[in-house]
């Protein structure tokens, strides 16, 4: 893989490398990090967009992305895709659902299986921010999964968390709060249009006396919950992402790459361990008996370690 086809804005060879990141294969890792440190780092913002279900976060993201495009920003898109349980491939497809970004040649637009990592986002995704930012894209979004409080691992990656929420989100604060609520930077309530915008408002209000109640993660940061729909462009959303992105926040990213090299060494440690062929084998046999019933996790453990 060539560093300067990428440098030279070679689509095709970004797309390429991302799919080498994304491989498992030794060989295509090792591959992906030497084209890594060949790309120059630059100043970028980086943005997590989160929330549930049909919130609307592919159609706000698209509304952002077209409003950083006429600001003179170049935007990377990683659409973090729910997971096929027989394939592992993507199953939804958010390219699909941001055409008009997607046709701009200033944008980048890929979507990513999550392929079973928990957290909301692919096992890879810090590793393709990188390679974005080394093409030049100097805003990048990603979009999780959208499956409730597993979505933290977002906050590691970025400088600012976005939480998309819906009219009547007040219903859903006991099983939000411990979860996104402590993560968000910002909040938008969506689809604040028609006839839902007077519970769009109560919902604004009901999430900014939670938010009140739990504080910020960045000291110094009131978050502001705003209400809004994304097929109009978001244009005060965007100036608090702005009014969030300081150089201190900045400067948290190194925090965050030590989350990220305990979560590899976690991961190296289980393929190192299953390597082995015999431990390979009485790892499964393990893993058919607790499936089964016989015996329980911590119980298979034990045993497992002991031989």
């Amino acid at each position: 893989m060539n560093s300067q086809e990428i440098l030279a804005g070679d689509r095709g060879a970004l797309a390429r490398a991302l799919t080498l990141i994304e491989s498992a294969r030794a060989d295509h890792q090792a591959q992906a990090r030497a084209l890594l440190r060949e790309l120059p780092p630059r100043q970028t913002q980086r943005v997590g967009v989160t929330g549930p279900p049909g919130a609307g976060k592919s159609t706000l993201i698209e509304s952002l992305g077209l409003l950083a495009l006429e600001q003179g920003r170049r935007v990377g898109v990683l659409a973090i895709d729910p997971s096929s349980q027989r394939t592992g491939g993507s199953i939804l497809g958010d390219k699909t659902r941001m055409e008009e970004l997607s046709r701009d040649s200033r944008a980048f637009v890929r979507p990513s299986p999550a392929a079973g990592a928990l957290g909301g986002v692919a096992r890879r995704t810090r590793e393709a921010i990188l390679l974005l930012e080394g093409a030049g894209y100097d805003l990048i979004l990603v979009e999780t999964v959208g499956v409730g409080q597993s979505e933290v691992a977002v906050s590691h990656l970025v400088d600012t968390v976005l939480l998309v929420a819906l009219p009547g989100a007040g219903d859903d604060l006991q099983g939000m709060k411990r979860g996104l609520m402590e993560t968000a930077d910002v909040v938008w309530v969506n689809k604040a249009d028609g006839d839902r915008l007077p519970a769009a408002r109560q919902a604004a209000n009901q999430l900014s006396l939670a938010l009140r109640l739990l504080g910020s993660r960045t000291p110094g940061w009131q978050v502001p919950v705003l209400a809004g729909s994304a097929l109009e462009p978001p244009q005060t959303l965007w100036d608090a992402l702005q009014r969030h992105f300081t150089p201190e926040v900045v400067a948290l990213r190194a925090q965050q790459g030590l989350y990220w090299l305990e979560r590899g060494l976690e991961d190296r440690l289980l393929a190192h361990f299953l390597s082995d062929t015999a431990r390979a084998q009485e790892w499964n046999h393990l893993r058919n008996r607790v499936q089964n019933g016989e015996i329980s996790p911590e119980d298979a453990l034990a045993e497992l370690f002991k031989r």
